[in-house]
């Protein structure tokens, strides 16, 4: 009556992860689902989902997902599939590598920037990314 059976992956789809402003990760994190980051990440990111970086976040290292909405400080290599929004309070130093990019006046953007158009960034179950190009 009262047993809970564990939520699947498709049950957590549409579901945000959070790391609150004042918290500091050290390592790399994997994840399927949509993520926001207030606090701070040194180490790299990786998600099927999208990440968005507070304006009290920043991230030391490299992110791969399909968006990203930044607002908060990055430095490092950015791959971003789909659509790369960059807030006017953004600041952005690095590599970028994107399907779509939006910057907003009076962001800091000061990277080396790549639109790729037509390539999927495939992720496997054990975390190696590939590349297909789609027609």
């Amino acid at each position: 009556m009262f047993d809970k059976k564990p939520k699947s992956y498709t049950d957590l789809l549409g579901k945000t992860n959070r790391i609150v402003e004042g918290t500091t990760i050290k390592g790399d994190i994997i994840s399927q689902a949509d993520f926001r980051l207030d606090g701070e990440l040194i180490g790299n990111f990786q998600s099927t989902g999208k990440i968005v970086i507070g304006p009290a976040g920043s991230v030391t290292g490299d992110i791969v997902c399909k968006n990203a909405d930044i607002e908060g400080k990055f430095n490092g290599k950015i791959h971003v599939t789909e659509v790369l929004n960059v807030k006017s309070k953004a600041s952005i130093h690095g590599e970028v590598s994107v399907g779509k990019l939006s910057v907003e006046p009076g962001a800091d953007f000061s990277a080396s920037c790549t639109m790729k158009a037509n390539v999927k960034n495939l992720m496997p179950h054990n975390g190696e990314q590939t590349q297909k190009k789609t027609s």
